[in-house]
Order: C-alpha cells, then structure tokens, then sequence
C-alpha cells in the first residue's frame, strides 16, 4: 500500500496548512464512497440515487459524481454483457440493471445540460432489459406493465443517443447532413411499442401507469429536438419566407402544444409519479423555442402579442404555476425561474392603435444577428442546445 506524504514534508509541494484543512472538510462526508480503494456496485448505486434526487442545475456536481460513476462501471466491467458468464441470474440482472441506470441518466443529462454524453454505444454489449430481467416469474400483469413502460423507456433513450450524435458531432458551419434517419429512428421505436405502451405514447391516454406520464413527456421532447434539428437544417437553405421553412415551425410548435396539452392534463396522482429530475429542462427548452419561434417568424408588434406561440408559452407557464402552487409539484421550478419575466415583458408590450399603419419589424434579423445580445435583454432565457446548432 502507497504511503501517504506527511504534510508539510516538501515546503514546495506541500499545500498550505489551512487550504489542507479546507479541502479535508469538504471531501469528509464523501471520503468512505469516492476515495474507497476497492468501490463495489453499492457505490456506483448510491451515487446514482444521488444524482436522481440532485438539483439537476447542478451541472458541475452531478457531472463530477456521474463522471465518478461512468468511470468506475467500466472497471467493474458492468459495460460487457454478462449473460454468458458463470454468475447467478440474479447477479446478472443486478449488473444490467444498473447499467441501465446509467445509460437513461447519462443521455437525459446530456440533453438537459446541453454537453456531449459519457457513455459511448460502440464500448458496451449489455443487452436491452427483457420481462424477465425486470420481473419474477408469476409476477402480476401490472408489474409486467410496469416493466414494459421501463424497457420503452430504454429503448427512447437509445433514439436520444442517436440525436445527440448528430448534435454534438463536430462539422463545417456549413455542412448539411440529411436528418431523415433521426425521424425514422423515432417512428420505429413507436411502431415496436405494444399497443397499451402506443396509446400511453401518442395518445396520452392511461398515464395511470406508473412511468407513463414521464415516458409520454420524453417523446414529446425527442420529437421537438428531431423537428428543431429538421428546422436549423432548413434555416441553412431556405429564405425566412419560404413555405417549407414556415411548415417547419409549425410542425414543431404543434409538438409544444402537446406538451402544454400533457401537463394541463396531469392530475396530482400523476404529479407525484416517477419523473426524471432532468426531464424538468423539458418544459423550459419547450418555452424557450416557443420564444424564439415567436420572435423569428413575426415581423410586427401587433403580431409578436398576439402570436400563437407566445400564448402556449404563457399557458404552459400558468400550468406550471398552478401545478406548483396546489401541489408543490417542483419539476417547473427551472422553466418558471427562467421565462416568467420574459414573458410578461413580452405580453406587456402595447401594439399600437391601428396594427394596419405599424411598419414591418425583423424580429428574427433582431434577434438572430447576436445571441449574446438577447441574452442581455433576456438573461434567464436560456437553452442549453442553442450553442450547438
């Protein structure tokens, strides 16, 4: 075993007693955990419990913890497939299972703080969860259900993984890659679903499921990131005018609308279902497009009040404020901080008395000429995907 230096050793490369002290302190709570020189799976299990109840603004501490996290499953093996090794099934399943775990919240971090994903698809052969590695044999039908909403969630979450791919690649600011295969990928993952798990899906309908209302919020917010991919693809070639441009936005603010339609439609048993911590960036890279939709395709003052988009966001937000207000439901807490105020300054303005006699304004010129410059107008609002477009 490594012996420790004794502090104070080297005078110049010792740390000053009192930083020592500091640091100590800090790493005190965490030292049985994170500095164990033989970690088990105990560990990786705790941290990511952790990281499911954290503040998901902490970006820097949960990428740190999770970081940890990715690190030490890859020395413990839990990347390779253990279906064929001389272990019990339930060891087996353990192993997968927080794989698994891994795998969801690392690519709905990704999407939520805007930063590339840990975990890559090419260094893993787990094998997607079945029935029987979620339930007993004999298990009832709505354990089975259950299962079934966790194993669709899986596979979306692979659907995430391949948008973020595309995201996050590195290429010329004028590359234009063909997006089809990203709506593919999506409408395949519907078409495989069974059909209880389909309605959950586009309908809405049976949210009672444990799971289900978080899985039918995950595909909205993958269906707007593939329509948002398609529509900066389209800005690149087409003229702010141009039908097939204008049909872009349309489609995408049609999937806002679902979500706003999802969560007037929450009831307080769904409000207290399971929800991924990260899944409350949904609502607010929902408004956030809203905002910028609204003030991209406008070009009056008049227009920009009354647009069709502003008022989903300021429903939306009214919904999330009702929902926390009767129901300490906190998962809009990040979406309300951040776009309350720019909204109501939006809704504020005063369109003048005859919209007829308004000249023509260029919001989208306004606003997309210098992100920087919005930022300052608006500081909370913010979108962690808009600096990789």
């Amino acid at each position: 075993m490594v012996q420790k230096r004794p502090v104070g050793l080297d005078a110049n490369q010792s740390f000053p007693e009192e930083r020592l002290q500091l640091i100590e302190k800090i790493l005190e709570p965490f030292t049985s955990d994170l500095v164990d020189v033989s970690p088990g799976l105990s560990v990786i299990e705790a941290a990511i419990l952790n990281i499911g109840g954290r503040e998901v603004t902490a970006l820097i501490g949960n990428g740190v913890l999770f970081a940890s996290s990715v690190a030490m499953a890859h020395s413990l093996g839990l990347n390779h497939s253990p279906t064929q090794w001389e272990i019990p099934q339930s060891e087996k399943n353990l192993r997968m299972k927080i794989w698994w775990a891994l795998l969801i919240h690392d690519k709905w971090l990704s999407l939520a703080h805007g930063t590339p994903p840990l975990i890559s698809t090419t260094l893993n052969d787990v094998p997607k969860p079945l029935i029987e590695n979620l339930c007993e044999e004999g298990a009832s039908s709505e354990r089975v259900l259950k299962s079934t909403v966790y194993i669709a969630l899986v596979g979306l979450t692979d659907v995430l993984d391949l948008h973020l791919r595309h995201v996050h690649q590195l290429r010329n600011a004028d590359e234009t890659r063909d997006t089809t295969h990203l709506e593919l990928a999506l409408n395949n993952w519907v078409e495989d679903l069974s059909d209880d798990i389909r309605r959950v899906v586009i309908r809405g309908t049976n949210l009672k499921v444990p799971g289900a209302a978080n899985l039918r919020l995950s595909y909205l917010t993958i269906r707007l990131l593939s329509q948002r991919i398609e529509l900066e693809a389209e800005k690149r070639i087409r003229e702010a005018g141009d039908s097939r441009l204008l049909n872009r936005y349309m489609q995408a603010r049609r999937t806002a609308e679902d979500i706003l339609i999802l969560a007037q439609e929450l009831e307080p048993q769904h409000l207290s279902d399971f929800w991924l911590p990260s899944s409350a960036f949904a609502f607010s890279t929902t408004v956030s497009f809203l905002l910028r939709c609204a003030l991209e395709t406008e070009n009056s003052t008049s227009g920009l009040v009354q647009s069709s988009s502003l008022k989903i966001a300021s429903d939306l937000l009214s919904t999330l404020r009702s929902h926390k207000e009767k129901f300490a439901w906190d998962l809009g807490d990040i979406c309300l901080a951040q776009h309350s105020e720019v909204v109501e300054k939006l809704l504020a303005i005063t369109p003048p008395e005859d919209p007829s006699a308004e000249e023509p304004q260029d919001f989208s010129s306004f606003f997309m000429a210098d992100d920087a410059f919005m930022d300052q107008l608006f500081p909370s609002l913010w979108d962690p995907l808009q600096n990789v477009w």
